[in-house]
C-alpha cells in the first residue's frame, strides 16, 4: 500500500521540539446526525491530546465556502487540515491547494474523487463503501428469501446526494447484489434521491406509496432516509412487518428503530472512530510520519440479533 511521506526536515525539526499543533477541520455540514457523531469523535479525541488545537468549521454544504475555510486555514498556517467533503467530486482543487502550500491533508468519510492520486501528504480514513451497501442488500435478500418471496419482489431505492461518491457506491452495492443468483427475483419499482434527509424520504416515500404500486422492500443509502420511509409507511398503515427495510449508519436513531421492529437491518460505520483517525493521521503527518493513504475501519452488519452490542457505541 502506498505510503505517505513528508521532507526530512520538518520530521526532524517535529521531533527535537514539543510544540503545539492546529488541525484546521471542514465538516460538510453539521445538521447531520452521522456527521456530528463523527465531528464528537474528532473533537473529544484531540481535546484529550496535549498540545493540541483542532479548528472545526461548518461547510453548510456549500463546495465554495469549503473551499474558502481550507484556504483561510492555509493562511493562518495550521499544521494539517482535515476535510470531509461537501462534494467529493470537487475535491481536486482542494488536495491541490495544501500541497502547494505544504500543509498536510487528510479526507475523513467521504471518499475523494482524486484518492488513488493523492499528493504523498494526504490521506483518506473512512470505512469501504463496497461493504457498507453490500452487507445491507444480501441481508434484505436473505430476509425476502425467508418471507417466501423467492419467486419475485420488488421495492424502492432511496439514494443520498449524487454528488457523493458514499451514495453512488451504496447504490451499486445495490444494483450488484440484485444481480446474484440467489437474489435477482427482486426488482426495483423505482430510485430516487433524498438526499440523505429524513424529511425528504418521507415525502418521497409517500408520493411512492401514492401509486399504489406493490412493494416488499425499502433499500435507502443512510438511515435517516430509512427512518423517514418508515414514518411515511405507518402514517399510511402499512404494518412494518409485511416490508424489509434496511439503511446505513447504525445511528442511535436506526436502533432505536430496529429495537421497535420497523428496521431490519443497518451496517455500523464507525464514525467516532473515524473522528479519531482522521486526527491520527493528520498528526502522523505533521510529524513526518508514514501514513496508508487510505485507512479503512470496517462496516458491521447490524440486525435485531446483535442490536444491543451497538447502542453504545454512537
Amino acid at each position: 500500500m502506498k505510503k505517505t511521506l513528508i521532507a526530512a526536515g520538518l520530521a526532524a525539526l517535529m521531533s527535537t521540539t514539543a510544540m503545539a499543533e492546529t488541525i484546521g477541520a471542514s465538516i460538510a455540514r453539521f445538521d447531520d446526525n452521522f456527521l456530528t457523531v463523527m465531528r464528537n469523535g474528532m473533537v473529544d479525541y484531540a481535546a484529550g491530546i496535549d498540545g493540541v488545537d483542532l479548528q472545526v468549521e461548518d461547510a453548510q454544504d456549500d463546495v465554495a465556502k469549503q473551499l474558502d475555510q481550507i484556504n483561510n486555514f492555509i493562511a493562518s498556517g495550521v499544521d494539517a487540515i482535515i476535510v470531509n467533503a461537501v462534494d467529493t467530486s470537487a475535491t481536486e482543487a482542494m488536495s491541490q491547494a495544501a500541497a502547494n502550500a505544504g500543509i498536510p491533508l487528510v479526507y475523513v468519510n467521504r471518499q475523494p474523487i482524486n484518492v488513488d492520486n493523492l499528493p504523498d501528504n494526504q490521506a483518506f480514513v473512512a470505512s469501504n463503501e463496497i461493504e457498507s451497501g453490500t452487507l445491507a442488500a444480501f441481508e434484505a435478500c436473505k430476509l425476502l428469501r425467508g418471507m417466501g418471496y423467492a419467486g419475485g419482489a420488488s421495492g424502492y431505492l432511496m439514494m443520498g446526494q449524487l454528488s457523493n461518491q458514499a451514495a453512488v457506491q451504496r447504490t451499486k452495492d445495490v444494483d450488484d447484489i440484485l444481480g446474484i443468483d440467489m437474489c435477482n427475483f427482486i426488482s426495483i419499482n423505482d430510485r430516487q434521491t433524498a438526499n440523505w434527509s429524513r424529511d425528504e424520504a418521507q415525502d418521497l416515500m409517500t408520493n411512492w406509496l401514492s401509486s399504489g404500486e406493490e412493494f416488499q422492500v425499502v433499500f435507502a443509502n443512510n438511515d435517516e432516509m430509512a427512518i423517514g420511509a418508515i414514518q411515511a409507511m405507518k402514517a399510511s398503515g402499512i404494518s412494518m412487518e409485511d416490508v424489509v427495510v434496511v439503511g446505513v449508519d447504525a445511528t442511535q436513531d436506526a436502533l432505536v428503530a430496529m429495537q421497535a421492529g420497523d428496521l431490519d437491518a443497518t451496517v455500523f460505520q464507525d464514525a467516532f472512530g473515524q473522528g479519531e483517525g482522521s486526527v491520527d493521521a493528520a498528526l502522523a503527518l505533521a510529524r513526518g510520519e508514514d501514513v496508508d493513504q487510505k485507512v479503512y475501519i470496517p462496516f458491521k452488519l447490524v440486525t435485531p440479533a446483535n442490536v444491543d452490542e451497538f447502542l453504545s457505541k454512537n
